[in-house]
Order: C-alpha cells, then sequence, then structure tokens
C-alpha cells in the first residue's frame, strides 16, 4: 500500500487550476467582497476591516444570510483578532474532481472562488484563507509557523428570528435537537452542525478538515444574542493551522444535497480502495443485549444475513476471541464478513493497536466498530489519525460510535465506513427528531443511525417510516436495529431492505421540513430509491418523479395499509411528469424504487449467495503439543452446487514461529463433484497457549459481484505451559482462555473500567487483598493444571468500587465439570471461601455469572486464588 500526499489525479487537477493574483494595500479598500466560481453563483461573502477588526458576512442572492460576524485567533504570543491590517490578497479558481466510497454521491466535482488575505496585527503574521462555492463558504487562518492557540474570535450571527435546529452539545453528539430562534435559544453550549432559516435561505453551521493539528469546536450562545462563537475543546492547542469554518447556504434542497464538508477535506491517503466494502449489516445488540457473547445466536444473524444477501456481522460488546475465528470461519464460508466491536481503551496506544489489530486481521475480521472516544480534544483527534492510518495499513474499514461528527475525515480516510454522533436507534427514540436529521446531522457525512427496528423500541412510528430509513439515513455500513425473526415477520418489508444499497450514485431532495416530513430520492445505477416520512398526525404525502429520466418507469412500493402488520407492496409504470402520493397513518412514511420499465417485472436484483462446499479436515483436535514437535494435517473440497468456480487454492496457515511443510494444492477450473485433497505437516512453535492451523479453500466465483470466497476450518493445538508449582497463585500462570463482562480480566487488580491496568487494589466488604483475580462478570478465566494439582482455594466477592451493589454468582469447573458454587452473592458482603478438588483436573475454569439481574456492577474478585500441587 502507498500513502501520497495527493493522488495523481489531484496532483493533475491542481496543476491546471486557474489562479488569478493580485496584491492590494490595506489602505485601499477597507472591504473585499468574495463571489462564488461563476457570475451566476448564488453565494457572496464580504469581509469587512474596521477600526482595526475583520468581520466577515454571507449574503445568497443578495439575501443576508449571516451578518458581519468576528474573525480572528489568539495565540499565547499575539492576539489576532485586532488591530488588524490586511497587507493583501490572491485569488484563485480552484477545480477539482474527487471519488468517494461513501456517502450521497460517489463522484463529486468541486468548482470554488478562494481568496488569500495576509494579515498582520503588529508584528505577527498569519494568513486568512475565504472560499466561496456554490453551496457555501468557508474560512481557515494559517499560521507562518507553529503557535500555541487559546482561542478563537470566530462565530457567526443570525438573523434575531431565524428559525434554528440546535443540538444541546455533548461530546459524543446524542442529544435530541431543539427548535427554537437564533435569539430566542438558551444560553449555553451547541454541536455542530447547527441549522438556521431566514425567509427562504438555510445555513448549516459545521466544520471541516479537523485531526489532530487541531482542537474540535463547538458554538456558544449567550441568551437574546444572534451571535454564536466558536469554542475550543482545549484551552491551548499547538497549531500551524485551523479547520474550516464551514457554513452550507442554499435552500433546503442545496443543504441536503451539499458535499461542501467533504469538499474542503483533505484528499485521500489511500491509493487503492479495493478493498473497502460498504454494505448492510445484522446487527443482534439493540434487541438482544446479551447476544454478542452467544456463539450459537450470533451464527443465527450469520444465516439470516446469508440467506438476504448482507455481507456483514457486526457482533458487539461481549464477543470473545474464543469463538470469533471460528465464528469468522463460519460466516466466510456463507459469504458474510464479520465486523467487532472495541472500547477505544481497548485501542488507545501503539503498542495495543500493534497487537489486536493483526491478530483480528488474521481472524478473517473486516473492520472494527471503536466506541465511547467521547471527546473533541486535540488529543483524542490525533488518537483518531493515529487508528485510521493504523487499519488502513492492516486493510480493515472503520466506524466510530460514541464519536465526534464527520468533518471530511471519510473523504481523507476512505475505510471510515460510518459514524454514530447521532441520538439514534439505541436510545430507543420517538420519532420526533427523524426529519430533522436528513436536514442536519447526515448531510455531513455517513451517520450509524442503526435504523428499522419493527419490534424493538418504543414503536410508534409505523414500518412503512422505519423502512424509509435506510433510503433517508446515509451510512455506508447500514447495521440494522432488529432481530432475524422481526425481519422475517416482515417480509414486505425485509424484500425492500433486501434491495436497497448503502451507497449512492445521486442524491435528490424532493420536499419535506425539518421536524415534519422529509422525503429524499437516492440513485444507484440505474435504480432510483424513495424514501419519504412524517412525524405527527396522518396525512397524504406527495412526492414529484422529476428526477427520473424519460420514457416509463416501473415504481414498486411498500407502504402501510390499515390493519396489517406488514407494510403492501404494489407496483405502477410512471413517468417523470407523475408524483407519487400516498396516505400515511400517524408517524407514517412509504419507501419505493424506481426503475426503467422495459418489459420488466419487478425492479428487484437477484439476492447472491456463495455456492455450497464441504471441507473436511482431520484432525480436528491435535491436542497437547510441545514445542518443535510435529504431526500431520490433511483436508478434502467439493464443490455441493452446480457452479464452476475458478483458481481454487487449498492449503493450512500456520502460526507465527511455526513451520509448515507440503504445497498449496490448486485447481484452475473447479467442477461439482470434484474433489481437491491434501495432506501437510506443521511443526510446532515455542509460544505456550492455544492454537489454531486453519486450512482454507479460497476460490474465485465469477457470478458474484465479490467474487473471491473463503472457506476453512482449523485443527485446534495446545501449547501446554509447565505444570502449576506447589502454592502458586492462579493471578501469576498463564491464561488458556479468558471472557469478561466489561474490559479486560486484571491481574491483582479490581476489573475498575476498561482499560487494561486501570484496576484498584481489590477490595471487598471493607477488606484489602493483594492477590487475586479482578473479573466482571459474566466472566471465565481458564488455566493449565496438567492434572498435576489437587486442591483450589480461594476467595470470591464483589468488589467495594463499584457505586451500587451488583450481584454475582462463582463457580469452579474443572474440564468443563462444576467442582464447586456459591450463592448468589451482592456487594458490600464479605468476601466467600471457596474450595475444589481439582485432582486429575487438566484444565481450571473460574467462572462469575451476573445472579440473574444483569451484568450492571458485578466487578467480581477471585482473590488470594492459590494452587495446591505437591507432587
Amino acid at each position: 500500500m502507498t500513502w501520497p500526499g495527493r493522488s495523481h489525479a489531484a496532483l493533475l487537477l491542481s496543476l491546471a487550476v486557474l489562479f488569478s493574483l493580485s496584491t492590494v494595500p490595506a489602505a485601499a479598500a477597507s472591504s473585499w467582497t468574495i463571489t462564488g466560481p461563476s457570475a451566476r453563483s448564488p453565494v457572496t461573502a464580504e469581509l469587512t476591516l474596521d477600526a482595526g477588526e475583520l468581520k466577515l458576512s454571507a449574503a445568497r442572492a443578495g439575501r443576508t444570510v449571516l451578518a458581519p460576524a468576528p474573525l480572528g485567533l489568539r495565540t499565547e504570543g499575539a492576539d489576532l483578532s485586532r488591530d488588524l491590517r490586511v497587507l493583501g490578497h490572491q485569488q484563485r479558481i480552484l477545480a477539482e474532481r474527487y471519488t468517494m466510497t461513501t456517502g450521497k454521491r460517489h463522484e463529486r466535482a468541486v468548482r470554488a472562488r478562494e481568496t488569500r488575505f495576509q494579515l498582520a496585527a503588529g508584528d505577527a503574521r498569519f494568513d486568512l484563507l475565504v472560499r466561496v462555492s456554490d453551496d457555501g463558504l468557508a474560512y481557515r487562518y494559517l499560521l507562518p509557523e507553529q503557535a500555541v492557540v487559546t482561542g478563537e474570535a470566530s462565530a457567526y450571527r443570525l438573523d434575531p428570528a431565524a428559525t434554528a435546529w440546535l443540538l444541546p452539545y455533548n461530546s459524543y453528539y446524542e442529544n435530541q435537537r431543539v427548535e427554537t430562534t437564533a435569539a430566542g435559544a438558551a444560553a449555553g453550549e451547541f454541536g455542530h452542525p447547527s441549522l438556521f432559516r431566514t425567509g427562504e435561505d438555510f445555513a448549516l453551521l459545521t466544520e471541516s478538515d479537523v485531526d489532530g493539528s487541531y482542537s474540535g469546536s463547538r458554538l456558544v450562545h449567550q441568551a437574546g444574542s444572534p451571535e454564536y462563537a466558536v469554542k475550543l475543546a482545549d484551552a491551548r492547542v499547538p497549531a500551524s493551522r485551523t479547520p474550516w469554518r464551514t457554513a452550507i447556504i442554499g435552500d433546503l434542497a442545496t443543504v441536503t444535497e451539499s458535499t461542501l464538508v467533504d469538499d474542503l477535506a483533505a484528499p485521500s491517503r489511500i491509493a487503492d480502495t479495493s478493498w473497502i466494502r460498504p454494505g448492510k449489516s445484522a446487527w443482534s445488540w439493540l434487541s438482544e443485549h446479551q447476544s454478542p457473547r452467544d456463539f450459537e445466536r450470533q451464527k443465527v444473524y450469520v444465516d439470516f444475513a446469508a440467506r438476504n444477501g448482507w455481507p456483514y456481522v457486526l457482533v458487539d460488546e461481549g464477543w470473545s476471541e474464543d469463538w470469533v475465528p471460528e465464528l469468522t470461519r463460519y460466516a466466510r464460508a456463507r459469504g458474510v464478513e464479520v465486523l467487532l466491536w472495541f472500547h477505544w481503551q481497548t485501542l488507545d496506544t501503539p503498542e495495543k493497536r500493534a497487537e489486536i489489530l493483526p491478530k483480528v486481521k488474521a481472524w478473517g475480521v473486516k473492520g472494527v466498530k471503536v466506541d465511547f472516544m467521547e471527546s473533541d480534544t486535540q488529543a483524542r483527534y490525533q488518537w483518531y489519525d493515529a487508528i485510521l492510518a493504523d487499519t488502513a495499513a492492516l486493510e480493515l474499514m472503520i466506524n466510530f460510535h460514541g464519536s465526534t461528527i464527520p468533518h471530511g475525515l471519510a473523504r481523507t480516510w476512505p475505510h471510515l465506513m460510518t459514524m454514530e454522533a447521532i441520538h439514534g436507534q439505541e436510545q430507543l427514540p420517538q420519532p420526533a427528531n427523524n426529519p430533522v436529521h436528513p436536514f442536519t446531522r447526515n448531510v455531513v457525512g455517513s451517520m450509524d443511525f442503526t435504523p428499522v427496528a419493527l419490534e424493538v423500541g418504543p414503536r410508534t412510528s409505523s414500518v412503512g417510516h422505519e423502512v424509509a430509513l435506510p433510503v433517508l439515513y446515509e451510512s455506508a455500513w447500514q447495521h440494522f436495529a432488529d432481530k432475524p425473526e422481526a425481519y422475517d415477520r416482515h417480509p414486505n418489508a425485509l424484500r425492500f431492505l433486501n434491495q436497497v444499497p448503502t451507497v449512492w450514485d445521486e442524491t435528490r431532495y424532493l420536499g419535506g421540513y425539518p421536524g415534519d416530513e422529509a422525503a429524499l430520492a437516492r440513485r444507484d445505477g440505474d435504480r432510483w430509491f424513495v424514501g419519504a416520512i412524517t412525524v405527527g398526525p396522518a396525512r397524504r404525502v406527495s412526492t414529484p418523479l422529476t428526477f427520473l429520466g424519460a420514457g416509463d418507469w416501473l415504481v414498486e412500493t411498500v407502504r402501510d395499509v390499515p390493519g396489517s402488520v406488514d407494510v403492501q407492496r404494489e407496483s405502477r409504470v410512471v413517468r417523470s411528469a407523475d408524483t407519487l402520493a400516498y396516505d400515511v397513518p400517524s408517524n407514517g412514511g412509504f419507501a419505493a424504487i424506481a426503475c426503467p420499465a422495459d418489459g420488466r417485472a419487478t425492479c428487484d436484483e437477484p439476492i447472491q449467495q456463495v455456492p455450497a462446499t464441504s471441507l473436511t479436515i482431520s484432525p480436528a483436535d491435535a491436542g497437547d503439543r510441545v514445542p518443535g514437535s510435529s504431526f500431520e494435517v490433511s483436508a478434502e473440497f467439493e464443490l455441493a452446487s452446480d457452479r464452476v468456480v475458478r483458481d481454487v487454492v487449498l492449503a493450512p496457515v500456520v502460526p507465527e514461529g511455526w513451520s509448515l511443510a507440503g504445497e498449496p494444492v490448486r485447481d484452475n477450473e473447479f467442477t461439482p463433484g470434484e474433489v481437491l485433497s491434501g495432506r501437510w505437516t506443521v511443526t510446532v512453535g515455542p509460544a505456550v497457549g492455544k492454537h489454531e492451523v486453519p486450512i482454507a479453500a479460497d476460490f474465485v466465483d465469477p457470478s458474484l459481484s465479490a467474487p473471491e470466497v473463503h472457506v476453512a476450518k482449523a485443527v485446534s493445538v495446545f501449547v501446554p505451559p509447565p505444570v502449576p508449582s506447589d502454592g502458586a497463585w492462579v493471578s501469576d500462570l498463564p491464561f488458556a482462555g479468558v471472557t469478561n463482562g466489561w474490559g479486560p480480566v486484571e491481574r491483582d487488580r479490581s476489573n475498575n473500567d476498561q482499560a487494561a491496568g486501570d484496576g484498584n487494589p481489590m477490595r471487598i466488604g471493607g477488606v484489602t487483598y493483594e492477590k487475586g483475580l479482578g473479573t466482571h462478570a459474566p466472566s471465565e478465566v481458564t488455566v493449565y493444571l496438567g492434572r498435576g494439582c489437587q486442591w483450589f482455594s480461594a476467595l470470591a466477592g464483589l468488589d467495594d468500587e463499584t457505586t451500587e451493589p451488583g450481584s454475582a454468582a462463582f463457580e469452579v469447573l474443572g474440564d468443563g465439570v462444576l467442582l464447586a458454587a456459591t450463592p448468589v452473592l451482592r456487594g458490600g458482603s464479605p468476601a466467600v471461601a471457596v474450595t475444589a478438588d481439582v485432582r486429575g483436573v487438566r484444565m481450571l475454569t473460574l467462572r462469575t455469572t451476573d445472579g440473574g439481574d444483569g451484568k450492571n456492577h458485578d466487578h467480581t474478585d477471585w482473590v488470594t486464588p492459590r494452587l495446591t500441587c505437591a507432587p
């Protein structure tokens, strides 16, 4: 993989940019007008210098949208917001094209007029860039060398009566938006993007090209004022440039369809994007919170995704590395890829990422969902930069949850599939804000709302409303909210979901207004998808079809009908002069697919299925093997379908430090009835613990849009550590297996929170203990005894560190057989003694359960866990 600063195409475009240069002395004028890139551009900006202070305003078609508001910034060495002089300015027309892997439009074209002002305050110098395009304006500051920025004077001033849709700020952007006025809004901080309406004009205020070179920001409002000032997340920001302060300006269609935030962002840092694959995902966490820790239940989600042609299953918080590799193999053989959830603190250092990310990549995982960043500080943005680079280098796609908003990152890092930053479905929201999101949050980038809740949640919106959401809400990974059984009970809804794409060639605003209705059309190839929703009373909703081309079009609509649990599906032939008009219930909606009629009976495209195959391996379990020993493995592969596949390669993959004798077995054209077989010798490496030797058949099926198929099974091998010595502490032994309800298992510390090493001294019932295991129910820790020990003893209880008492039960198992158990214990109680006879036990497992009331506050400690292993 290469990492060019700019792609070859972008470089050629830069060379082709037309520059119009002029240098104007400061005394020549006190105001400068910056127009858009053409004579017909509707947006203009005006920069004024009055008594040493700069202000910027914006108009659309001659109407003021943003009144003059301050510019400037402050550093530790200078105040660059007052006593300013304009030394000169230069202007250029910027023209470039770029391609996105995500978003509302694949192919993007940028035209803008950019003016660069040279400014001085005393001896201090800085530049101001102002860029105006047909859909808005943006500005940023450039410093001649890195300085410590202590704040900005940047602000926006609206008409006091302007309608405002504002997001009360928190660092994860999950509050509900409120409708108010620019001056009437409460005093406080509001998150980007913020939408305002003055007459027929709208302005969406946000920022672009924010990375670890600066700090994130929010807007601060004083009661009664129409001004919104930019406030940085950090008091001190080492920087040589700022992000783009961005205002998308136009009618509601212009704002909704705008790509300005991406247009302003840095070009892609990934040369080859062929491995990046958007798509739909089956996701279990919302409808079944405990299911991500259940291997068998996750297989149900895989099977559902495979039946319906969804390329992904997201395994959320609770998964175990004991079974994720097997689940990944199970899924990939069915044409489904696995995505894994992580708390960001699990990946917060280069060392952790270097250990964990290559491991999950080796399992076959295709992407990660990283959660709970909850910060707009420069340090957190530097972490974003680092993990984006690390995942791109490994060709792992990524989703940021509990995150900031998109700032154009998906252009710079095309493997960024989506971000949360929304009061989404996991909040079990009422639908009141649903028609606001397409005009605010989703304008600036992919939005992981996790839509289409048919049976989970408040169920106050109609099925038609829910089915329209994946058209209205753009997200390159669309994680659907409900369980397979719920979708199967709504076959017409499911049929539509199976067709809807997750990235688009084109997006059109059809109608609606924030907080009332929303209707969009999005195109994928020759098919258009329409989604329309309402909130409030039942009504009739009409959407124009002017976006369709000439000729006859087949339209298939799914909509609510009285007395039906599912949506009703109906078809008709239309032309672009027609409209779609339907009666919808309270909080209702509808969705549709349109395609050129051309004699088609349906707009549906076939659901792709990988061919059925059979792979057998021997042995399935190679047992205990010491370093340096060897054993044989064999495999047979055959097709169980009538399709011919190509370029079959059958071979094992051994862990690092192991060796393999024998060559891969190949067949360029593999037909039904053929059998491919191979035999290899594996030599064991030095690392102790559980290992797997996958044997995989990789092949190409030309009939699939993603033609590479991977079918694998694995030979299990255990390299045993030494038998524990007499008196060994379990917390000092290597783990043969571990699962934990929250965060990692801690050695000689409590579980505390999510990060490794963040535990406290273990304390149960007011007594502090030095040795033990800090776990979080439900949990399991397995250690190797090698049938060399006689007794296990420990004290068990819930750690005092929780603010609310939890409950848990403790169990001791030998080779899967229950040897000892406690009753349900509760927080605040003294530790309870646990002993077990472990004679003849090979593997000892210490398990905690959640006591039957969920895992919250269940910080469980095994203290003084000791073994008697006399010879």
